[in-house]
């Protein structure tokens, strides 16, 4: 097993969780990973994340083409409240390089169809073709579409708006909270739902800030060389690194004060899982309401995985909750 080309490492495996292990000897331990190889767009046809659940069956669904992206709405059965459904603008992961509009749709449809909300999925530009700041002019463009068309295009309530992503969708939702401060007039966010985040953008092994990068350098999925391969196709400037339009933790403490309440899901053998725990102590310490959970013996996908382990399912269930809450306290 240990010749394969994503074997588990031994200094990961004693600490993974066994259900996890089983599935990835089965299923991952024989992919090529992506950053080993030369780039070629047909890296992103490689299979998904085995053990997702499926798409959940909701009113309607909806496609619907921006300006350079495309959005699907995921429309709940039944007849909206008078002031319309809330919305989720959910951005999906890849390292702002691979994924696209179907990835996750099982846990986009599941927000849809359990928290009673239009949840959107958001097929942003990838990188290298489209580096930065396309994505982030696309996360732009999909909130400013909601706010002003979302009531007419799906009965959308605009004023009851939560944004959520994993890895580099989770970096691209909380830039939307920033971003979403400087429009004008300024878009309202009740709540950002924040799954594996990517905050911090100049993070590095020798970085002692967040001794997760050195702790994790190793292991499954998102190693610091598939790590490092994103942020190079993504960001190929390095001056770039510490803007917060790409390191929401470095944006100013005013900005940051006033970002919405935010659930800040981890993983801990992650290697992103301190400077998302970083991001959310830094929230808090401006006054903002934050929960943070680490999910023990966890690897960076698992929210993708919920249908065949328990603590993806439980990451999940966490998530559709917390977006739940949030819609019913506004």
């Amino acid at each position: 097993m240990s010749d394969l080309p994503s074997a588990i490492h031994p200094d990961i495996l004693p600490r993974l969780d066994p259900e996890y292990v089983a599935i990835h000897n089965t299923h991952i331990a024989h992919r090529v990973p992506p950053h080993t190889i030369p780039w070629h767009p047909d890296i992103r046809k490689a299979p998904y994340i085995p053990g997702g659940s499926p798409i959940r069956t909701v009113g309607a669904v909806k496609d619907i083409s921006l300006q350079n992206c495309k959005i699907r709405a995921f429309i709940p059965e039944g007849t909206p409240p008078p002031e319309g459904w809330p919305v989720l603008l959910y951005i999906h992961g890849g390292g702002w390089t691979l994924g696209s509009i179907d990835t996750l749709n099982s846990f986009i449809s599941r927000q849809c169809k359990e928290n009673n909300c239009v949840s959107v999925a958001l097929d942003y530009r990838l990188a290298p073709e489209n580096p930065y700041p396309a994505a982030v002019e696309d996360t732009v463009d999909a909130l400013k579409f909601i706010y002003y068309n979302g009531k007419a295009e799906f009965n959308a309530n605009v004023n009851k708006i939560a944004v959520g992503g994993s890895s580099s969708g989770g970096n691209l939702a909380a830039i939307a909270c920033l971003k979403a401060q400087e429009l004008t007039p300024p878009i309202p966010i009740i709540f950002q739902l924040l799954i594996v985040p990517g905050n911090d953008n100049t993070a590095s092994v020798a970085d002692g800030r967040y001794p997760s990068w050195k702790e994790c350098q190793n292991t499954v999925w998102l190693s610091e060389g598939r790590m490092m391969w994103f942020r190079n196709m993504y960001l190929p400037d390095p001056a770039t690194w510490t803007e917060p339009d790409n390191s929401p933790i470095f944006a100013s403490d005013d900005v940051l004060a006033k970002v919405p309440p935010a659930f800040i899901s981890v993983c801990e053998l992650d290697i992103l899982r301190d400077e998302g725990i970083a991001y959310g102590e830094k929230l808090k310490s401006l006054g903002v309401k934050v929960e943070a959970k680490v999910y023990p013996r966890a690897s960076h996908q698992i929210l993708g995985m919920d249908a065949a382990l328990k603590v993806g399912k439980q990451q999940a269930d966490d998530a559709i909750k917390a977006v739940g809450d949030a819609f019913k306290a506004a």
